[in-house]
Parts: C-alpha cells; structure tokens; sequence
C-alpha cells in the first residue's frame, strides 16, 4: 500500500468527531460528496472497515477506533514540533472568522494588537466553520457551542440580522434585492433572499462584504449583521429584526493551546471588544448623531 497523506486522515479525523459527512465538510471547507469518497478510499487502501454508515450518522468501527487513537498521538506529536518551531520564530496567533467579525476586528485593530506585543495576527476570513483540530487556526468564532470535546469556548453573546436599504429610499426600494449567488449562500442569513424574496432578487455577488456597498449605492435591501448595518450612517433598516436568523457567538480555540500566552491574550481582548459591542450585536439600536 503506498503512503497516505495526512489530507485524507484529516478528513477520517473530521467525520469521526463530527459523526458524518455534513459536519466534516463544514469544518473541512468542502463537500459531503467529496469526503464521503475519500472515506471509501481510505477504507479501501487500508482494506479496514472503519465506519458502521447509517441515516444517522458515521460511527467508528473497532479498527476505525483504533485509527482515530493512533491519528491522536500523531496530531500530539504535531503540535508539540509547531510549537517549537513557533517559539524559534515568534509567534503568530492566527485567527478564522466571518466577513463581517473580520470587518469589525480590523476597523478596532489596535485593541487587537500593538507594535509593543510580541505576536502578530494572521487573520483567515470566509463563511465555512473554523476548523481547530489540526492547527491551522488558533482562535475562530462559531454561532453554536462546539461539539467537539477537544474546544473550549467563550460565549460572547448574541448577533441579529435585519434587512437594509439606502437611507431615505423610496418604499419601492423594499421590492427589490441584492444576495450573494446560491452556490456561495452557505449561511442561513445567506440564503434567506433567495427563500423569502424569490424573483425579486436584482444582483447577485460572490463575496458577503459586497452587500454592504450594494445596500449603500440603493441597489437594493441586503440582510446584514445589525452591528453592521445600525452603525452604518448611509443605510435604514428596510423591516423590523429577522427572528429567525438570530443566533448566539461563540469564540473558541484548542483546550492545549487556549493557556498559551499570546493566545489567552488575544482572546481576552477579542471578548472585550465583542462584548463591548453587546448591544449593537444583539440588535438595540444606538441612537444616531
């Protein structure tokens, strides 16, 4: 048998932590599809039953179990050489999150980290779940509390979305409507366009952060974070807040890493600014100047 990359044991790791298909693509940024064809080729070049497939679920087989410990002790060992490696080179805290947290944290970046800290930040921007088993992300931000037993998370409070529009539009302005295309609509606050406003939708984008501009130049109402559009001066809310896309924000990282001491300040401060922001986050307006 030729040697396996650590790509498809990454995936085997993924399914078993998650317990299916779905889970592993969201984390892996990929399809279900696609890893559920590698989890067949992982099982046919290791000539092993690894999982036991039902509607519910993957589930580990003894041997799949097995795997999964020795895979461990390798992700271990893994961590203990990056870490070295990192303390030869100065530390890099490396942060996962969404378009619009990514906006906030760059538009308050010196609350972040300053010229006297002993770190820089390396920031991953993109809709897909923050992956943190394999160390290609230190901190992430999810709207749910992990699963996973190898995470620690901070809660940091709720984020509501509304509709918005160009300030002062005319009413007719709330029949037309911008979205990101369906293919990359992979957030719930995403796709609601496209299943409450079907045939009404005038331009599509690739990219979340182009419905701001969109909203502003009154191409249309675009759903956005409250914190994004109540801040914004050029823009109204189109509607009263969307319930059901309302969610809870979490921050997490790695339970061996969580105590490193860059990390544990980056996060520190990351949970400052978010809860400073609480009220935005949640949907209470401020008042305008």
């Amino acid at each position: 048998m030729k040697n396996l990359d650590w790509d498809i044991y990454r995936c085997f790791m993924s399914v078993a932590r998650t317990g299916g298909l779905t889970g592993a693509a969201q984390a892996l940024g990929s399809s279900p599809a696609t890893i559920g064809r590698r989890m067949l080729e992982l099982e046919e070049r290791t000539g092993r039953s690894l999982f036991l497939r039902s509607q519910t679920g993957y589930e580990l087989t003894g041997d799949g179990e097995l795997l999964f410990e020795q895979l461990q002790e390798m992700e271990a060992a893994a961590r203990r050489v990056e870490s070295w490696r990192r303390e030869g080179e100065g530390a890099t805290v490396r942060i996962t999150v969404g378009t619009w947290i990514a906006w906030l944290l760059a538009e308050n970046f010196p609350a972040l980290c300053s010229e006297r800290d002993g770190f820089s930040l390396a920031m991953t921007v993109g809709e897909t779940r923050a992956s943190l088993a394999y160390r290609e992300t230190d901190i992430g931000i999810r709207a749910f509390e992990p699963e996973e037993t190898y995470l620690a998370a901070s809660p940091v409070g709720d984020v509501a979305y509304a509709a918005y529009r160009q300030k002062n539009a005319p009413a007719a302005a709330n029949t037309r409507w911008v979205a990101v295309g369906e293919e990359e609509a992979i957030s719930a606050y995403l796709r609601w366009p496209h299943q409450q406003a079907e045939g009404r939708i005038v331009a599509t984008i690739t990219r979340p952060r182009s419905l701001l501009d969109l909203a502003r130049a009154g191409a249309g109402c675009a759903v956005l974070p409250c914190f994004v559009g109540d801040l914004d001066p050029m823009l109204e809310r189109a509607g009263e807040e969307i319930p059901a896309l309302r969610h809870r924000q979490w921050i997490v990282m790695n339970n061996e890493d969580r105590h490193r001491k860059e990390i544990r300040t980056v996060v520190d401060r990351m949970t400052k600014l978010l809860r400073s922001h609480a009220d935005v986050f949640a949907g209470k307006r401020p008042r305008r100047g």
